[in-house]
Protein backbone atom coordinates (compact mmCIF):
# COMPACT_ATOMS: atom_id res chain seq x y z
CA UNK A 1 0.00 0.00 0.00
CA UNK A 2 2.79 2.42 0.90
CA UNK A 3 4.48 1.83 -2.46
CA UNK A 4 1.20 2.68 -4.23
CA UNK A 5 0.93 5.90 -2.21
CA UNK A 6 4.47 6.93 -3.18
CA UNK A 7 3.91 6.05 -6.84
CA UNK A 8 0.65 8.02 -6.93
CA UNK A 9 2.29 11.07 -5.34
CA UNK A 10 5.17 10.95 -7.84
CA UNK A 11 2.85 10.47 -10.84
CA UNK A 12 0.79 13.51 -9.86
CA UNK A 13 3.48 15.93 -8.69
CA UNK A 14 6.50 15.29 -10.95
CA UNK A 15 4.72 16.20 -14.24
CA UNK A 16 3.11 19.19 -12.50
CA UNK A 17 6.44 20.53 -11.22
CA UNK A 18 8.06 19.85 -14.60
CA UNK A 19 5.34 21.88 -16.29
CA UNK A 20 6.24 24.87 -14.14
CA UNK A 21 9.99 24.18 -14.69
CA UNK A 22 10.64 23.51 -10.99
CA UNK A 23 12.49 20.20 -11.44
CA UNK A 24 11.79 16.61 -10.48
CA UNK A 25 13.87 16.71 -7.28
CA UNK A 26 11.63 19.36 -5.72
CA UNK A 27 8.57 17.39 -6.80
CA UNK A 28 9.82 14.27 -5.03
CA UNK A 29 10.67 16.27 -1.89
CA UNK A 30 7.26 17.92 -1.81
CA UNK A 31 5.57 14.56 -2.40
CA UNK A 32 7.45 13.11 0.58
CA UNK A 33 6.43 16.01 2.82
CA UNK A 34 2.76 15.60 1.86
CA UNK A 35 2.50 11.81 2.39
CA UNK A 36 4.84 11.83 5.41
CA UNK A 37 3.98 11.95 9.12
CA UNK A 38 3.88 15.74 9.24
CA UNK A 39 0.95 16.26 6.82
CA UNK A 40 -1.27 13.39 5.62
CA UNK A 41 0.57 10.70 7.64
CA UNK A 42 -0.01 8.11 4.91
CA UNK A 43 3.49 6.80 5.69
CA UNK A 44 4.44 6.79 9.34
CA UNK A 45 7.94 5.29 9.32
CA UNK A 46 10.14 7.53 7.14
CA UNK A 47 13.38 6.27 8.76
CA UNK A 48 12.87 2.76 7.36
CA UNK A 49 11.93 4.17 3.96
CA UNK A 50 15.03 6.39 3.97
CA UNK A 51 17.29 3.42 4.69
CA UNK A 52 15.69 1.38 1.90
CA UNK A 53 15.84 4.25 -0.57
CA UNK A 54 19.61 4.66 -0.03
CA UNK A 55 19.87 2.07 -2.78
CA UNK A 56 19.08 4.92 -5.15
CA UNK A 57 22.31 6.65 -4.12
CA UNK A 58 24.09 3.30 -4.46
CA UNK A 59 22.96 2.88 -8.08
CA UNK A 60 23.78 6.52 -8.82
CA UNK A 61 27.36 6.12 -7.59
CA UNK A 62 27.80 2.83 -9.47
CA UNK A 63 26.77 4.50 -12.74
CA UNK A 64 29.07 7.44 -11.97
CA UNK A 65 31.88 4.94 -11.42
CA UNK A 66 31.21 3.42 -14.85
CA UNK A 67 32.03 6.82 -16.35
CA UNK A 68 35.31 7.13 -14.45
CA UNK A 69 38.06 4.78 -15.58
CA UNK A 70 40.74 4.15 -12.89
CA UNK A 71 43.29 6.37 -14.64
CA UNK A 72 40.80 9.24 -14.71
CA UNK A 73 39.96 8.79 -11.04
CA UNK A 74 43.69 8.78 -10.21
CA UNK A 75 43.92 12.30 -11.64
CA UNK A 76 41.41 13.48 -9.03
CA UNK A 77 43.41 12.19 -6.05
CA UNK A 78 44.79 15.64 -5.12
CA UNK A 79 41.31 17.19 -5.20
CA UNK A 80 39.77 14.32 -3.20
CA UNK A 81 42.42 14.18 -0.44
CA UNK A 82 43.32 17.86 -0.58
CA UNK A 83 40.25 19.94 -1.32
CA UNK A 84 37.86 17.33 0.11
CA UNK A 85 39.84 16.87 3.33
CA UNK A 86 40.13 20.60 4.01
CA UNK A 87 36.45 21.20 3.24
CA UNK A 88 35.30 18.64 5.80
CA UNK A 89 37.83 19.55 8.52
CA UNK A 90 37.68 23.36 8.24
CA UNK A 91 33.92 23.60 7.74
CA UNK A 92 33.34 21.17 10.62
CA UNK A 93 35.66 23.15 12.93
CA UNK A 94 34.05 26.50 12.06
CA UNK A 95 30.59 25.13 12.78
CA UNK A 96 31.95 23.46 15.96
CA UNK A 97 33.20 26.79 17.38
CA UNK A 98 29.96 28.52 16.43
CA UNK A 99 28.09 25.83 18.38
CA UNK A 100 30.40 26.42 21.36
CA UNK A 101 29.76 30.16 21.15
CA UNK A 102 25.99 29.53 21.17
CA UNK A 103 26.32 27.50 24.35
CA UNK A 104 26.08 23.93 23.05
CA UNK A 105 28.06 21.19 24.76
CA UNK A 106 31.34 20.04 23.21
CA UNK A 107 29.76 16.79 21.98
CA UNK A 108 26.66 18.51 20.56
CA UNK A 109 28.82 21.15 18.83
CA UNK A 110 30.97 18.42 17.30
CA UNK A 111 28.01 16.41 16.01
CA UNK A 112 26.17 19.46 14.66
CA UNK A 113 29.32 20.98 13.14
CA UNK A 114 30.56 17.96 11.24
CA UNK A 115 27.01 16.84 10.38
CA UNK A 116 26.30 20.16 8.66
CA UNK A 117 29.74 20.10 6.99
CA UNK A 118 28.63 17.12 4.86
CA UNK A 119 26.72 17.63 1.59
CA UNK A 120 24.20 15.51 -0.28
CA UNK A 121 25.79 13.23 -2.88
CA UNK A 122 22.39 12.43 -4.36
CA UNK A 123 21.27 16.03 -4.75
CA UNK A 124 24.55 17.44 -6.03
CA UNK A 125 25.33 14.73 -8.58
CA UNK A 126 21.74 14.54 -9.81
CA UNK A 127 21.70 18.30 -10.47
CA UNK A 128 25.08 18.18 -12.22
CA UNK A 129 23.95 15.29 -14.41
CA UNK A 130 20.61 16.89 -15.29
CA UNK A 131 22.42 20.06 -16.36
CA UNK A 132 25.20 18.11 -18.17
CA UNK A 133 27.84 19.68 -15.93
CA UNK A 134 29.37 16.65 -14.26
CA UNK A 135 32.49 16.74 -16.47
CA UNK A 136 33.13 20.47 -16.01
CA UNK A 137 35.78 21.89 -13.68
CA UNK A 138 33.24 22.59 -10.96
CA UNK A 139 31.54 19.23 -11.52
CA UNK A 140 34.76 17.32 -10.96
CA UNK A 141 35.68 19.53 -7.99
CA UNK A 142 32.28 18.98 -6.36
CA UNK A 143 32.54 15.23 -7.01
CA UNK A 144 35.98 15.12 -5.34
CA UNK A 145 34.61 16.81 -2.20
CA UNK A 146 31.66 14.41 -2.10
CA UNK A 147 33.96 11.40 -2.44
CA UNK A 148 36.01 12.47 0.58
CA UNK A 149 32.84 13.18 2.56
CA UNK A 150 31.68 9.62 1.91
CA UNK A 151 35.00 8.40 3.31
CA UNK A 152 34.89 10.81 6.26
CA UNK A 153 31.54 9.62 7.61
CA UNK A 154 33.18 6.40 8.89
CA UNK A 155 35.70 8.03 11.30
CA UNK A 156 33.15 10.69 12.27
CA UNK A 157 30.65 8.02 13.33
CA UNK A 158 33.40 6.05 15.08
CA UNK A 159 34.45 9.14 17.04
CA UNK A 160 31.03 9.40 18.70
CA UNK A 161 32.05 6.56 21.03
CA UNK A 162 34.91 8.68 22.32
CA UNK A 163 32.56 11.51 23.27
CA UNK A 164 30.17 9.03 24.86
CA UNK A 165 33.15 7.61 26.85
CA UNK A 166 32.10 4.10 25.86
CA UNK A 167 35.39 3.08 24.29
CA UNK A 168 38.89 4.44 24.15
CA UNK A 169 39.81 6.43 21.04
CA UNK A 170 42.45 3.92 20.05
CA UNK A 171 42.27 2.51 16.54
CA UNK A 172 41.18 -1.06 15.99
CA UNK A 173 43.90 -2.55 13.81
CA UNK A 174 41.80 -5.65 13.20
CA UNK A 175 39.03 -3.48 11.77
CA UNK A 176 41.45 -1.46 9.65
CA UNK A 177 43.13 -4.57 8.26
CA UNK A 178 39.73 -6.13 7.58
CA UNK A 179 38.59 -3.03 5.66
CA UNK A 180 41.81 -2.92 3.61
CA UNK A 181 41.53 -6.65 2.91
CA UNK A 182 37.92 -6.40 1.71
CA UNK A 183 38.72 -3.44 -0.55
CA UNK A 184 41.69 -5.32 -1.99
CA UNK A 185 39.46 -8.38 -2.54
CA UNK A 186 36.86 -6.29 -4.39
CA UNK A 187 39.58 -4.80 -6.61
CA UNK A 188 41.01 -8.24 -7.46
CA UNK A 189 37.58 -9.73 -8.22
CA UNK A 190 36.50 -6.69 -10.22
CA UNK A 191 39.75 -6.56 -12.15
CA UNK A 192 40.28 -10.21 -13.02
CA UNK A 193 37.11 -12.24 -12.40
CA UNK A 194 33.90 -10.26 -12.81
CA UNK A 195 34.34 -9.62 -16.55
CA UNK A 196 34.61 -13.33 -17.25
CA UNK A 197 31.44 -13.93 -15.24
CA UNK A 198 29.64 -11.24 -17.22
CA UNK A 199 30.87 -12.84 -20.46
CA UNK A 200 29.40 -16.21 -19.43
CA UNK A 201 26.11 -14.56 -18.48
CA UNK A 202 26.01 -12.57 -21.72
CA UNK A 203 26.63 -15.72 -23.76
CA UNK A 204 23.43 -17.19 -22.32
CA UNK A 205 21.54 -14.45 -24.23
CA UNK A 206 18.92 -14.25 -21.47
CA UNK A 207 18.37 -10.57 -20.71
CA UNK A 208 16.79 -11.02 -17.29
CA UNK A 209 19.80 -13.06 -16.11
CA UNK A 210 22.16 -10.28 -17.19
CA UNK A 211 19.97 -7.77 -15.32
CA UNK A 212 20.03 -10.00 -12.24
CA UNK A 213 23.81 -10.23 -12.46
CA UNK A 214 24.06 -6.44 -12.72
CA UNK A 215 21.91 -5.99 -9.61
CA UNK A 216 23.91 -8.65 -7.77
CA UNK A 217 27.21 -6.84 -8.43
CA UNK A 218 25.91 -3.43 -7.34
CA UNK A 219 23.98 -4.50 -4.24
CA UNK A 220 26.54 -7.16 -3.29
CA UNK A 221 29.51 -4.79 -3.24
CA UNK A 222 27.43 -2.17 -1.45
CA UNK A 223 26.43 -4.56 1.34
CA UNK A 224 29.96 -5.95 1.59
CA UNK A 225 31.34 -2.45 2.18
CA UNK A 226 28.61 -1.68 4.70
CA UNK A 227 29.54 -4.83 6.64
CA UNK A 228 33.02 -3.41 7.33
CA UNK A 229 31.77 0.05 8.28
CA UNK A 230 32.23 1.85 4.94
CA UNK A 231 29.35 3.44 3.06
CA UNK A 232 27.36 1.35 0.60
CA UNK A 233 27.81 4.06 -2.01
CA UNK A 234 31.58 3.79 -1.85
CA UNK A 235 31.40 0.05 -2.54
CA UNK A 236 29.13 0.52 -5.53
CA UNK A 237 31.28 3.35 -6.84
CA UNK A 238 34.41 1.19 -6.59
CA UNK A 239 32.65 -1.61 -8.50
CA UNK A 240 31.64 0.86 -11.20
CA UNK A 241 35.19 2.18 -11.58
CA UNK A 242 36.54 -1.37 -11.97
CA UNK A 243 34.01 -2.04 -14.75
CA UNK A 244 34.50 1.33 -16.49
CA UNK A 245 36.69 -0.17 -19.23
CA UNK A 246 34.54 -3.27 -19.60
CA UNK A 247 32.90 -4.10 -22.93
CA UNK A 248 29.63 -4.46 -21.01
CA UNK A 249 29.65 -0.92 -19.63
CA UNK A 250 26.90 0.42 -21.89
CA UNK A 251 24.65 -2.59 -21.34
CA UNK A 252 25.12 -2.23 -17.58
CA UNK A 253 24.08 1.41 -17.83
CA UNK A 254 20.93 0.63 -19.82
CA UNK A 255 19.98 -2.19 -17.42
CA UNK A 256 20.44 -0.20 -14.22
CA UNK A 257 19.24 3.25 -15.29
CA UNK A 258 15.52 2.53 -14.58
CA UNK A 259 16.37 1.20 -11.10
CA UNK A 260 18.51 4.25 -10.40
CA UNK A 261 15.75 6.65 -11.43
CA UNK A 262 13.02 4.97 -9.40
CA UNK A 263 15.09 4.45 -6.25
CA UNK A 264 16.59 7.92 -6.37
CA UNK A 265 13.08 9.36 -6.63
CA UNK A 266 12.14 7.25 -3.60
CA UNK A 267 15.19 8.60 -1.76
CA UNK A 268 14.19 12.23 -2.36
CA UNK A 269 10.65 11.44 -1.18
CA UNK A 270 12.04 9.74 1.94
CA UNK A 271 14.07 12.89 2.69
CA UNK A 272 10.88 14.93 2.42
CA UNK A 273 9.13 12.55 4.84
CA UNK A 274 11.79 13.14 7.49
CA UNK A 275 10.89 16.83 7.75
CA UNK A 276 9.42 17.36 11.21
CA UNK A 277 6.72 19.91 10.40
CA UNK A 278 5.88 20.36 14.10
CA UNK A 279 9.40 21.65 14.78
CA UNK A 280 9.27 23.96 11.76
CA UNK A 281 5.88 25.37 12.80
CA UNK A 282 6.85 25.76 16.48
CA UNK A 283 10.27 27.37 15.85
CA UNK A 284 10.21 28.65 12.26
CA UNK A 285 12.62 31.52 12.96
CA UNK A 286 15.26 29.22 14.49
CA UNK A 287 15.05 26.62 11.71
CA UNK A 288 15.07 29.30 9.00
CA UNK A 289 18.00 31.25 10.51
CA UNK A 290 19.99 28.03 10.99
CA UNK A 291 19.33 26.95 7.40
CA UNK A 292 20.26 30.29 5.87
CA UNK A 293 23.28 30.69 8.14
CA UNK A 294 24.93 27.34 7.52
CA UNK A 295 24.16 27.36 3.76
CA UNK A 296 25.73 30.79 3.30
CA UNK A 297 28.77 30.06 5.47
CA UNK A 298 29.36 26.64 3.96
CA UNK A 299 29.03 27.98 0.42
CA UNK A 300 31.49 30.78 1.21
CA UNK A 301 34.05 28.34 2.60
CA UNK A 302 33.75 26.07 -0.46
CA UNK A 303 34.27 29.08 -2.72
CA UNK A 304 37.38 30.21 -0.79
CA UNK A 305 38.85 26.69 -0.77
CA UNK A 306 38.13 26.36 -4.49
CA UNK A 307 40.10 29.54 -5.18
CA UNK A 308 42.95 28.36 -2.90
CA UNK A 309 43.13 25.16 -4.98
CA UNK A 310 43.37 27.31 -8.12
CA UNK A 311 39.93 26.68 -9.50
CA UNK A 312 38.79 29.56 -11.74
CA UNK A 313 36.51 32.08 -10.06
CA UNK A 314 33.54 30.77 -12.05
CA UNK A 315 34.25 27.15 -11.10
CA UNK A 316 34.69 27.95 -7.40
CA UNK A 317 31.40 29.85 -7.31
CA UNK A 318 29.56 27.06 -9.12
CA UNK A 319 30.86 24.53 -6.57
CA UNK A 320 29.63 26.78 -3.78
CA UNK A 321 26.12 26.72 -5.26
CA UNK A 322 26.16 22.95 -5.85
CA UNK A 323 27.30 21.85 -2.35
CA UNK A 324 25.85 24.26 0.26
CA UNK A 325 23.14 21.89 1.50
CA UNK A 326 23.29 19.34 4.25
CA UNK A 327 23.61 15.67 3.33
CA UNK A 328 21.84 12.37 3.85
CA UNK A 329 24.63 11.19 6.18
CA UNK A 330 23.69 14.01 8.57
CA UNK A 331 20.47 12.14 9.42
CA UNK A 332 22.50 9.03 10.22
CA UNK A 333 24.96 11.00 12.36
CA UNK A 334 22.24 12.87 14.29
CA UNK A 335 20.32 9.63 14.97
CA UNK A 336 23.46 7.89 16.21
CA UNK A 337 24.29 10.86 18.45
CA UNK A 338 20.79 10.83 19.98
CA UNK A 339 21.13 7.09 20.68
CA UNK A 340 24.41 7.72 22.51
CA UNK A 341 23.00 10.63 24.49
CA UNK A 342 25.21 13.24 22.80
CA UNK A 343 22.32 15.15 21.27
CA UNK A 344 18.83 15.70 22.60
CA UNK A 345 15.93 14.81 20.32
CA UNK A 346 14.70 18.42 20.07
CA UNK A 347 18.03 19.73 18.78
CA UNK A 348 18.30 16.72 16.46
CA UNK A 349 14.87 17.55 14.99
CA UNK A 350 15.86 21.20 14.44
CA UNK A 351 19.13 20.21 12.75
CA UNK A 352 17.39 17.60 10.58
CA UNK A 353 14.72 20.11 9.54
CA UNK A 354 17.44 22.60 8.56
CA UNK A 355 19.22 19.94 6.50
CA UNK A 356 15.98 19.00 4.71
CA UNK A 357 15.14 22.64 3.96
CA UNK A 358 18.67 23.24 2.66
CA UNK A 359 18.19 20.32 0.26
CA UNK A 360 14.90 21.79 -0.93
CA UNK A 361 16.56 25.18 -1.47
CA UNK A 362 19.49 23.79 -3.50
CA UNK A 363 17.70 23.56 -6.90
CA UNK A 364 16.55 27.18 -6.51
CA UNK A 365 20.03 28.38 -5.53
CA UNK A 366 21.60 26.46 -8.42
CA UNK A 367 19.08 27.90 -10.90
CA UNK A 368 19.70 31.42 -9.56
CA UNK A 369 23.45 31.00 -10.06
CA UNK A 370 23.01 29.68 -13.60
CA UNK A 371 20.57 32.38 -14.72
CA UNK A 372 21.79 35.45 -12.86
CA UNK A 373 25.46 35.00 -11.93
CA UNK A 374 26.92 32.71 -14.61
CA UNK A 375 29.08 34.55 -17.14
CA UNK A 376 30.40 31.64 -19.18
CA UNK A 377 28.95 28.48 -20.72
CA UNK A 378 27.24 25.79 -18.67
CA UNK A 379 29.46 23.25 -20.44
CA UNK A 380 32.80 24.79 -19.52
CA UNK A 381 33.92 27.70 -17.38
CA UNK A 382 36.35 29.13 -19.89
CA UNK A 383 35.41 32.42 -21.61
CA UNK A 384 33.94 32.45 -25.10
CA UNK A 385 36.41 32.97 -27.94
CA UNK A 386 37.18 36.36 -29.42
CA UNK A 387 35.78 36.04 -32.95
CA UNK A 388 37.78 37.39 -35.87
CA UNK A 389 34.98 38.13 -38.33
CA UNK A 390 35.93 38.05 -42.01
CA UNK A 391 32.52 39.17 -43.29
CA UNK A 392 31.23 35.65 -43.87
CA UNK A 393 28.41 34.86 -46.25
CA UNK A 394 27.21 32.02 -44.02
CA UNK A 395 27.10 31.47 -40.25
CA UNK A 396 26.85 27.86 -39.03
CA UNK A 397 25.50 27.44 -35.50
CA UNK A 398 26.30 23.94 -34.24
CA UNK A 399 29.18 21.75 -35.35
CA UNK A 400 27.79 18.27 -34.91
CA UNK A 401 27.45 15.72 -37.71
CA UNK A 402 25.15 17.96 -39.76
CA UNK A 403 27.18 21.15 -39.35
CA UNK A 404 30.43 19.38 -40.19
CA UNK A 405 29.16 18.09 -43.55
CA UNK A 406 27.76 21.50 -44.51
CA UNK A 407 31.06 23.17 -43.58
CA UNK A 408 33.13 20.65 -45.57
CA UNK A 409 31.11 21.26 -48.73
CA UNK A 410 31.12 25.05 -48.37
CA UNK A 411 34.88 25.00 -47.83
CA UNK A 412 35.31 23.01 -51.06
CA UNK A 413 33.23 25.67 -52.85
CA UNK A 414 35.28 28.56 -51.39
CA UNK A 415 32.27 29.98 -49.56
CA UNK A 416 33.21 32.20 -46.60
CA UNK A 417 31.61 31.01 -43.35
CA UNK A 418 31.94 31.26 -39.57
CA UNK A 419 31.25 28.30 -37.25
CA UNK A 420 29.87 28.76 -33.72
CA UNK A 421 29.77 25.82 -31.29
CA UNK A 422 28.61 25.89 -27.64
CA UNK A 423 30.59 22.81 -26.53
CA UNK A 424 34.20 23.59 -25.62
CA UNK A 425 35.14 19.93 -25.98
CA UNK A 426 33.71 19.81 -29.52
CA UNK A 427 35.60 22.98 -30.42
CA UNK A 428 38.90 21.58 -29.16
CA UNK A 429 38.34 18.29 -31.01
CA UNK A 430 37.51 20.07 -34.29
CA UNK A 431 40.59 22.30 -34.07
CA UNK A 432 42.83 19.24 -33.98
CA UNK A 433 41.71 18.59 -37.56
CA UNK A 434 42.40 22.16 -38.69
CA UNK A 435 38.84 23.50 -38.57
CA UNK A 436 38.42 27.23 -37.94
CA UNK A 437 35.72 27.19 -35.32
CA UNK A 438 34.77 29.48 -32.45
CA UNK A 439 33.54 28.60 -28.99
CA UNK A 440 30.43 30.69 -28.46
CA UNK A 441 26.70 30.66 -27.75
CA UNK A 442 24.73 31.43 -30.92
CA UNK A 443 21.66 32.37 -28.86
CA UNK A 444 23.47 35.53 -27.65
CA UNK A 445 23.14 38.70 -29.69
CA UNK A 446 26.68 39.95 -28.95
CA UNK A 447 28.20 36.65 -30.11
CA UNK A 448 26.26 36.76 -33.40
CA UNK A 449 27.25 40.40 -33.98
CA UNK A 450 30.91 39.50 -33.47
CA UNK A 451 30.48 36.59 -35.91
CA UNK A 452 29.31 38.95 -38.66
CA UNK A 453 25.56 38.32 -38.56
CA UNK A 454 24.81 41.90 -39.59
CA UNK A 455 26.40 41.40 -43.04
CA UNK A 456 25.97 37.65 -43.60
CA UNK A 457 23.26 36.30 -45.88
CA UNK A 458 22.52 32.78 -44.61
CA UNK A 459 22.25 31.32 -41.12
CA UNK A 460 22.52 27.52 -40.81
CA UNK A 461 20.76 26.49 -37.59
CA UNK A 462 22.21 23.08 -36.64
CA UNK A 463 21.78 23.17 -32.85
CA UNK A 464 20.64 19.83 -31.42
CA UNK A 465 18.82 21.09 -28.30
CA UNK A 466 15.24 22.00 -29.26
CA UNK A 467 14.83 24.83 -26.73
CA UNK A 468 18.20 26.37 -27.56
CA UNK A 469 17.45 26.01 -31.28
CA UNK A 470 14.11 27.83 -30.90
CA UNK A 471 15.74 30.53 -28.74
CA UNK A 472 18.43 31.11 -31.38
CA UNK A 473 15.89 31.22 -34.22
CA UNK A 474 13.83 33.84 -32.36
CA UNK A 475 16.94 35.98 -31.78
CA UNK A 476 17.96 35.83 -35.45
CA UNK A 477 14.42 36.63 -36.66
CA UNK A 478 14.16 39.62 -34.32
CA UNK A 479 17.63 41.17 -34.67
CA UNK A 480 18.99 39.96 -38.02
CA UNK A 481 15.92 39.73 -40.30
CA UNK A 482 18.03 39.80 -43.47
CA UNK A 483 19.50 36.39 -42.61
CA UNK A 484 17.86 33.48 -44.40
CA UNK A 485 17.56 30.67 -41.83
CA UNK A 486 18.14 27.13 -43.03
CA UNK A 487 17.43 24.83 -40.09
CA UNK A 488 18.27 21.24 -39.34
CA UNK A 489 15.70 19.73 -36.98
CA UNK A 490 15.79 16.51 -34.96
CA UNK A 491 12.22 15.40 -35.62
CA UNK A 492 8.72 16.46 -36.62
CA UNK A 493 7.99 18.24 -33.33
CA UNK A 494 11.20 20.24 -33.65
CA UNK A 495 10.19 21.16 -37.20
CA UNK A 496 6.74 22.31 -36.06
CA UNK A 497 8.31 24.41 -33.30
CA UNK A 498 10.50 26.30 -35.79
CA UNK A 499 7.73 26.60 -38.40
CA UNK A 500 5.60 28.24 -35.71
CA UNK A 501 8.41 30.78 -35.21
CA UNK A 502 8.39 31.60 -38.93
CA UNK A 503 11.37 29.49 -40.02
CA UNK A 504 10.21 28.03 -43.33
CA UNK A 505 13.32 26.20 -44.53
CA UNK A 506 13.53 23.20 -42.19
CA UNK A 507 15.21 19.85 -42.85
CA UNK A 508 14.65 16.77 -40.68
CA UNK A 509 18.02 15.10 -40.15
CA UNK A 510 16.98 11.49 -40.79
CA UNK A 511 14.14 12.19 -43.23
CA UNK A 512 15.95 11.88 -46.57
CA UNK A 513 18.13 9.02 -45.34
CA UNK A 514 15.02 7.11 -44.27
CA UNK A 515 13.46 7.59 -47.70
CA UNK A 516 16.67 6.40 -49.36
CA UNK A 517 16.57 3.22 -47.25
CA UNK A 518 12.90 2.68 -48.21
CA UNK A 519 13.89 3.16 -51.85
CA UNK A 520 16.63 0.53 -51.56
CA UNK A 521 14.15 -1.92 -50.03
CA UNK A 522 11.72 -1.50 -52.93
CA UNK A 523 14.54 -1.84 -55.46
CA UNK A 524 15.59 -5.09 -53.76
CA UNK A 525 12.00 -6.29 -54.17
CA UNK A 526 12.35 -5.75 -57.93
CA UNK A 527 10.23 -2.63 -58.39
CA UNK A 528 11.37 -0.34 -61.27
CA UNK A 529 13.47 2.66 -60.18
CA UNK A 530 11.35 5.15 -62.14
CA UNK A 531 8.15 4.06 -60.41
CA UNK A 532 9.80 4.22 -56.97
CA UNK A 533 11.19 7.71 -57.64
CA UNK A 534 7.73 8.89 -58.67
CA UNK A 535 6.10 7.47 -55.55
CA UNK A 536 8.79 8.93 -53.29
CA UNK A 537 8.24 12.34 -54.88
CA UNK A 538 4.50 12.06 -54.16
CA UNK A 539 5.25 10.91 -50.61
CA UNK A 540 7.50 13.91 -49.96
CA UNK A 541 4.99 16.37 -51.43
CA UNK A 542 2.10 14.97 -49.43
CA UNK A 543 4.18 14.72 -46.24
CA UNK A 544 5.18 18.39 -46.52
CA UNK A 545 1.50 19.30 -46.89
CA UNK A 546 0.69 17.26 -43.78
CA UNK A 547 3.46 19.05 -41.84
CA UNK A 548 2.10 22.48 -42.76
CA UNK A 549 -1.47 21.55 -41.85
CA UNK A 550 -0.34 19.94 -38.58
CA UNK A 551 1.04 23.35 -37.64
CA UNK A 552 -2.51 24.77 -37.64
CA UNK A 553 -3.75 22.23 -35.05
CA UNK A 554 -0.48 21.69 -33.15
CA UNK A 555 -1.82 22.88 -29.81
CA UNK A 556 -5.07 20.88 -29.98
CA UNK A 557 -4.00 17.29 -29.28
CA UNK A 558 -7.34 15.73 -30.25
CA UNK A 559 -7.50 17.53 -33.60
CA UNK A 560 -3.79 16.89 -34.20
CA UNK A 561 -4.16 13.11 -33.73
CA UNK A 562 -7.38 12.98 -35.78
CA UNK A 563 -5.92 14.93 -38.70
CA UNK A 564 -2.61 13.00 -38.69
CA UNK A 565 -4.39 9.62 -38.70
CA UNK A 566 -6.70 10.70 -41.54
CA UNK A 567 -3.85 12.21 -43.56
CA UNK A 568 -1.70 9.08 -43.26
CA UNK A 569 -4.58 6.89 -44.44
CA UNK A 570 -5.11 9.24 -47.38
CA UNK A 571 -1.42 9.06 -48.26
CA UNK A 572 -1.54 5.26 -48.11
CA UNK A 573 -4.53 5.17 -50.50
CA UNK A 574 -2.82 7.55 -52.93
CA UNK A 575 0.35 5.42 -53.11
CA UNK A 576 -1.61 2.17 -53.36
CA UNK A 577 -3.76 3.56 -56.16
CA UNK A 578 -0.64 4.84 -57.89
CA UNK A 579 0.92 1.36 -57.65
CA UNK A 580 -2.18 -0.31 -59.09
CA UNK A 581 -2.21 2.13 -62.03
CA UNK A 582 1.44 1.39 -62.74
CA UNK A 583 0.74 -2.36 -62.71
CA UNK A 584 -2.09 -1.93 -65.21
CA UNK A 585 0.25 -0.10 -67.57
Amino acid sequence: MQILVLMAAAIVLVPLFRKFKMGAILAYLFAGIIVGPGVLALIKDPATMLHLSELGVVFLLFLIGLELAPERLWKLRHAIFGLGLLQVVLTGLVFFYIGQYLGLSTAASYVAGFGLALSSTAFAIQILEEEHQFNTNHGQGAFSILMFQDLAIVPILASLSFFAEMTAPTPSWDGILKAVGVIFLVIIIGRFLIRHVFRLVADSRIQEVFTAMSLFVVIGTALLMESIGLSMGMGAFLAGVLLANSEYRHELESNLMPFKGLLLGLFFMAVGMTLDTDVVLERPHIVLMLTIGFVLLKGLMIFVLGRIFRFPNESARNMAFVLPQGGEFAFVLFSAAVAKGLLDSELSSILSAAVTLSMAATPFLFAFNQKKLRTFSEISERPYDQIESEEPEVIIAGYGRFGQIVARFLRAQNVRFTILEHSAEQVDAARKFGSKIYYGDASRKDILEAAGAASAKIFVLAIDDVEKSAETATLVKNHFPQLQIIARVRNRQHALRLLELGVENVHRETYLTSLEVAKEIMLAKGKPRAIINGQLAKFRTHDEEILRKQLEVRHDEEKFISYTTQANLELQKILQADGENENEV
